[in-house]
C-alpha cells in the first residue's frame, strides 16, 4: 500500500530498511495529515479538480479518521508504508475515485512537509503554554519566599547573601528568554509548504493562500524550491529551542539536587518524591531532579545531531530527511514530560528558613561589613583590607542587618517587572 506504487515489487529487505520506524513515528503526524488533506480537498473543489459531492465524501471520511485519532482507535497496519498511504487507502476504499483524487496537485514531499510543519507549529505552542504555567509557579514561589535568605555561591563556595525569592525569579525570567527561541521556531514552522509539490509547483490552478487559511498558517512558503528547504530547517530550529530551555531546566535541577543534600539542606522534597537505597535505610534520593538533569543534558545534543544528519545536502528532497523523525519526535515528547514533572514537583518543594543564621555562613556578610565602613567614610580598598584581616585573625563580626534597594536585588525582586515581561510576551507573540 504505497502512494508511489507503479506495480513494480520492491525487495522486502530494501522495503523494511527504507520504511524504518515510519509507521510508528507517523502516529505523531496523523491528525495533521488529516487536517492538511481536509484543506487540500476544499482547495481542489474550488479549483474545479473535484466535485462538491466528492469533497463532501472526502470531508466525511477525513472527519471519521480525525475522530479515530482523537479516540485512540487509529492504527497504521504493517501493510501500509506510512500514515499518508493509510489515509488515502481509507478514503479510496470508502469512496472510490474521490479517494484516488485527493493526491491531485500534491507530492508526498509537500504532503509530509506540511504535516511536519503543522506538528511542529502545534508543538511550540504546547511548550509555550506549559512554560508560562511554570513561570507563574516560579513567580508565585518567589513572592512567597522573598524574605527567606540563602547563601549565594560562586566557585561552589558560599559567597554573599541571596534569597529564595531571587533564585525562583531568576529561573522565571530565564524561561521567558528561552521562549524567544520557541517564538523563532514557531515563525519557521508557521509557513505553509502545501502546493509546492515535489519542489517545483504544479500546472494546476491551485490556491495556496486558501490552504494557508484553512490550516491556520500565518504565511505561505512562497518559493516551491524554498518550501522544500524547510525540511531540516524547521526541525533544527525547534531543536535549538528545546536545547536552550533544556539547559535552563538542567541547571535548575542541578541546583535542587545540591540544595536537597544533607550538607546544604536548603530545600526538602516530599518523601513520596524521593527514592531509597537497597542497603542504606536513611537515604531519600532526589532521583526526579537527577533524571531531569540527565535528560535535559541529552536534549542539548539534538541540534548537533540534526546538523550532522543534513549538513551536506543540496536543495531539494532527499530521503535523509526521514531520519529526522527518529531523531526528533520522541525527544520532543520526552521534553513535554519533563515540563509536566517540573510543574508537578516545584509547587510542593519545601524551603528551609533561617539558613543564614548558621555560623558557617557568617563570612557571606563580609561585603556588608565593607559597605558599612564605606558609608562611614572609609575608602573601598582600605575597607576591603580591614575586613579581610579581621576574617583572618578571627575578629570579624558579621554585619547581618542590611537592605538592598536596586531592581533585581534581595529586597527588591522586581516581580512586577517580570510579570510585565510575561504580559508583553503574550501580547506580542503568536505562540499563545
Amino acid at each position: 500500500m504505497k502512494i508511489w506504487d507503479k506495480g513494480i515489487a520492491v525487495d522486502k529487505k530494501i522495503e523494511q530498511f527504507t520504511v524504518g520506524k515510519d509507521r510508528e513515528l507517523d502516529m505523531y503526524l496523523a491528525q495533521f495529515d488529516v487536517q492538511a488533506s481536509q484543506a487540500q480537498a476544499t482547495m481542489l473543489t474550488q479549483a474545479g479538480l473535484i466535485s462538491e459531492e466528492e469533497n463532501e465524501q472526502l470531508q466525511q471520511g477525513l472527519g471519521e479518521l480525525a475522530q479515530q485519532i482523537t479516540e485512540g482507535r487509529f492504527t497504521i497496519e504493517a501493510e501500509f508504508e506510512d500514515v499518508h498511504s493509510k489515509i488515502e487507502y481509507y478514503l479510496t476504499e470508502k469512496f472510490g475515485d474521490a479517494g484516488k483524487k485527493i493526491h491531485t496537485a500534491r507530492s508526498r514531499n509537500d504532503q509530509v512537509l506540511t504535516a511536519i510543519q503543522l506538528f511542529l507549529k502545534d508543538y511550540t505552542e504546547r511548550v509555550a503554554t506549559k512554560t508560562l504555567e511554570l513561570v507563574n509557579v516560579l513567580l508565585h514561589k518567589a513572592d512567597a519566599h522573598q524574605a527567606d535568605l540563602m547563601p549565594g555561591y560562586t566557585h561552589f563556595q558560599a559567597a554573599m547573601p541571596s534569597s529564595f525569592g531571587l533564585w525562583f525569579s531568576a529561573y522565571a525570567e530565564h524561561l521567558l528568554l528561552d521562549l524567544a527561541l520557541f517564538e523563532a521556531a514557531h515563525t519557521v514552522a508557521d509557513q505553509n509548504p502545501l502546493g509546492s509539490g515535489a519542489g517545483f509547483g504544479s500546472s494546476f490552478p491551485i490556491d495556496r493562500q486558501l490552504t494557508t487559511r484553512q490550516m491556520g498558517f500565518g504565511n505561505v512558503a512562497v518559493s516551491s524550491v524554498g518550501a522544500q528547504m524547510l525540511r531540516g530547517k524547521t526541525e533544527k530550529t525547534v531543536a535549538f529551542a528545546v536545547a536552550g530551555m533544556a539547559a535552563t531546566l538542567a541547571k535548575m535541577a542541578y541546583d535542587l539536587v545540591l540544595y536537597n543534600g544533607q550538607d546544604m539542606a536548603f530545600v526538602e522534597l516530599p518523601k513520596e518524591f524521593t527514592t531509597g537505597s537497597s542497603i542504606m535505610p536513611h537515604k531519600k534520593n532526589p532521583d526526579v531532579f537527577e533524571l531531569i538533569r540527565a535528560r535535559c543534558n541529552s536534549l542539548q545534543a539534538l541540534p548537533n545531531t540534526i546538523t550532522l544528519t543534513i549538513s551536506n545536502l543540496p536543495s531539494g528532497y532527499h530521503r535523509d530527511f526521514q531520519i529526522l523523525k527518529e531523531l526528533l519526535f520522541e525527544p520532543l515528547t520526552q521534553f513535554l514530560d519533563i515540563l509536566d514533572i517540573v510543574l508537578f514537583a516545584l509547587p510542593q518543594l519545601k524551603i528551609k528558613p533561617d539558613l543564614l543564621n548558621q555560623a558557617k555562613y557568617d563570612a557571606t556578610f563580609t561585603v556588608e561589613n565593607i559597605n558599612q565602613l564605606i558609608q562611614s567614610g572609609t575608602p573601598f580598598r582600605t575597607a576591603y583590607k580591614q575586613v579581610g584581616l579581621a576574617v583572618e585573625d578571627g575578629s570579624y563580626v558579621p554585619h547581618k542587618e542590611f537592605q538592598t534597594t536596586h531592581l533585581g536585588s534581595i529586597h527588591n525582586l522586581g516581580l512586577e517587572e517580570i510579570r510585565a515581561k510575561v504580559e508583553r510576551l503574550k501580547q506580542g507573540s503568536k505562540l499563545f
